[in-house]
């Protein structure tokens, strides 16, 4: 009967059998597990996981319930040798398959870090590229040990056992679900504060909060921009107006200009009729020129005050970036307007030339004891 019962046993259990056991005890470099077989049943260190693993108990302890696989039955020993790894993968290559297929995001830890990146457990050996961690540049990933990392697979290949995960896929997919919020929160008329974080020659790219929009050069300043970088430099905060939104294509359209006070703002407070001041010819028209009294700010010399005599063309007398000294005619902020002349300051020097004269005149005549005629007084001046 008991010959019996001994045959019954082998019968039951045989190599390759899957079966159910309980840690009784752990030992150096292994892990005893009862089965309810006659033989002791082995758990060696290097069957408990599909990574290499410096000690039994971090992977099990005693009482734990594990399903193990009957690699071979040793009766001189009297003992069985079982894997955990094998049973383990024996369900694991089909519930990675469906999360493969479904996208599915997942915990795992990490056991590993070698060359290249980092090795983990999923019921078989996964490995993290050094480049799917994170979103950004990772120099040295020594702590990363024993991180619980969220990861999804993007390669799997169930007959070459490879199975491929990333963090950074997953933070990528949560940085787009964030930003396709954020973009239907931004409205058209918006003032927003932003961060500068890219400068090219056409722009400058400016975080949101999750989203970035572009301000075009155009939009940049309310004089003319040469280069972005004239303007604004990477991690600087700035206020911006919010143009357009486009969430399906994502982009949203941003001006500095539009959200910061204009050039001619308070321009009735710093200049008034009568005022001469100093500017500098920016265009030549065929009705005048334009004369930049303060970035933005440009006045116009109509082609009948450029100068004292007659003159066809503006350009007979001025040139693009020569200074001159101008009369404020007139002045609009509402309009955006200021009308300026060159001839009434040379005809206020003129006069303030003959005045001085005459009065120097007048004294050196009294000192002789008379005042001249007036013909003297200007005959000497034309002449001089």
């Amino acid at each position: 009967m008991v010959e019996d019962m001994k045959e019954m046993d082998l019968v039951t259990f045989q190599k390759g059998d899957v079966v159910k056991g309980r840690i009784a005890k752990i030992e150096d470099g292994q892990a005893l597990v009862d089965v309810g077989f006659k033989y002791d049943g082995v758990i060696p260190i290097g069957e408990l996981a599909p990574v290499r693993v410096e000690n039994v108990s971090d992977v099990v302890q005693v009482g734990d319930e594990v399903e193990v696989k009957v690699l071979r039955i040793n009766d001189e020993e009297g003992k069985i040798i079982l894997s955990k790894k094998a049973a383990d993968a024996v369900n694991a290559w089909d519930e990675l398959e469906q999360k493969f297929n479904n996208g599915d995001v997942f915990e795992v830890k990490v056991l590993d870090v070698v060359k290249g990146g980092l090795v983990v457990n999923v019921g078989v050996r996964g490995f993290i590229p050094a480049s799917l961690v994170e979103r950004h540049f990772v120099e040295d990933f020594s702590d990363y040990k024993g991180r619980a990392l969220r990861v999804k697979i993007v390669e799997f290949d169930r007959e070459e056992g490879k199975v491929i995960l990333s963090q950074k896929a997953v933070l990528d997919q949560e940085v787009e679900q964030q930003k396709e919020g954020r973009l239907h929160e931004i409205q058209p008329g918006q003032t927003l504060t932003g961060t500068v974080q890219r400068i090219t020659s056409f722009g400058a790219f400016v975080d949101l909060g999750g989203v970035d929009g572009l301000v075009h050069i155009s939009e940049m300043a309310h004089h003319r921009v040469d280069t972005p970088a004239d303007v604004v430099k990477e991690g600087d905060t700035v206020q911006v107006k919010v143009l357009k939104v486009d969430p399906a294509a994502g982009r949203v359209s941003l001006s500095i200009r539009a959200a910061s006070p204009g050039p001619w703002s308070g321009v009735e407070d710093q200049f008034q009729a009568g005022d001469i001041v100093t500017g500098t010819v920016r265009r030549l028209v065929s009705f005048g020129a334009f004369v930049e009294l303060l970035p933005g700010v440009e006045g116009l010399v109509h082609i009948s005050q450029v100068a004292n005599r007659h003159v066809a063309t503006a350009d007979e007398v001025l040139e693009v970036g020569q200074e001159v000294k101008v009369k404020v005619l007139d002045v609009s902020e509402a309009d955006q307007r200021i009308s300026l002349s060159i001839r009434e300051v040379e005809g206020d020097r003129s006069r303030r030339e003959v005045e001085s004269y005459v009065k120097q005149n007048n004294t050196n005549n009294n000192d002789q004891g008379g005042l001249g005629t007036l013909g003297d007084v200007f005959g000497d001046l034309f002449k001089k």
